[in-house]
């Protein structure tokens, strides 16, 4: 872990404060945004002081220091602007929206800088792939509100902030080259179904389906819509992407190593998290609305496989050996 003093990361971070105002001004009343920012402000703000007096005599825990202390300036940063953008606006809600796209502009233009830097669709690495996900939380966002009548912008926003605090302070953004295997005019395609339905099912996921494992719609508010519908509306939309990745990358393997189907550790676990949406919406289809905390269950569960094929697959050293493992 270390912290990324270039152009690029220090765009990387003012999109976390942005995204963590946003989520702190979305909040129903002022204070309570304010309180939680800086509650887990000074949260940080204390392992920053832990780590920096164990690197005292340890000095290989300067990094964790160095990362949790400007982890701990993004935190204060975001509460200053979440005071200045509702004090501006005198409408909480506006000033999330206004934050909340300011972060995307952001991040677009992060992710435009590093396509300039490496000269092609920066999809290749776990850098470049989180870089991604976090760009895109704000349309789906939009998209999910407008279209699908879903909200949760607030929990939307921290789960953007989560994202790219591994392209922000874990994973390595040197320039690499485009391997021969990826020159391909599927690239884009396969990648971004993948990105797009990873950050469509982690919304139907959390915090939508993990809520309706304990109550089944926002308290306060008869007229919302119920928690496991929400979440069923927005896999709805995920799954068929998801699905399209998968088929893009058959169809990728078939013209790069001569077979549709490899067996390549990282083909498998993509298709197991593939096999848990599908057994979700056939279990749905058998059941509805009869067991509807078993139905939020199998969405978490989807995205737990999804995280264990990002994450695990790519960087564990057991499968270091596969056809994928360019991504690591």
């Amino acid at each position: 872990m270390a912290v990324k003093l270039t152009d690029l990361g220090i765009l990387i971070y003012v999109v976390m404060a942005l995204y963590l105002a946003a989520a702190g001004a979305y909040a129903k009343r002022r204070w309570l945004g304010i309180l939680v920012l800086g509650i887990c402000g000074l949260g940080v703000a204390g392992l920053a002081a832990v780590f920096g007096i164990i690197a005292i005599w340890l000095p290989t825990f300067f990094s964790l220091f160095s990362v949790f202390f400007c982890t701990t300036i993004i935190f204060c940063a975001a509460l200053v602007i979440q005071l200045v953008a509702t004090t501006i606006t005198k409408r909480n809600r506006l000033a999330g929206t206004v934050l909340f796209a300011s972060g995307f502009g952001f991040a677009a233009v992060a992710f435009v800088l590093r396509w300039v830097e490496v000269n092609h669709v920066p999809l290749q690495n776990m850098f470049e792939v989180f870089l991604c996900l976090g760009a895109l939380m704000w349309p789906i966002t939009l998209f999910s509100r407008r279209f699908l009548g879903v909200g949760g912008e607030a929990a939307d926003a921290v789960l953007g902030f989560i994202v790219l605090f591994p392209a922000g302070f874990v994973f390595n953004a040197a320039p690499q080259h485009l391997p021969p295997a990826l020159d391909s005019s599927l690239f884009i395609p396969h990648v971004a179904a993948y990105m797009l339905s990873y950050v469509i099912l982690a919304k139907a996921a959390l915090p939508t389906a993990f809520l309706g494992l304990f109550r089944d719609r926002p308290e306060g508010d008869p007229a919302a819509l119920a928690y496991e519908a929400a979440a069923n509306r927005i896999a709805r939309l995920g799954f068929p992407l998801l699905t399209l990745g998968l088929v893009l990358g058959m169809w990728w393997g078939k013209r790069a190593w001569g077979d549709y189907w490899n067996w390549d550790p990282k083909e498998l676990w993509s298709f197991i998290s593939w096999l848990v949406y599908l057994a979700y919406f056939h279990f749905r289809y058998m059941f509805g609305l009869r067991f509807k905390r078993a139905n939020c269950a199998f969405l978490v569960v989807g995205l737990a496989a999804i995280v264990l094929t990002l994450l695990w697959v790519n960087l564990a050293r057991i499968f270091s050996g596969g056809m994928h493992s360019y991504a690591s």
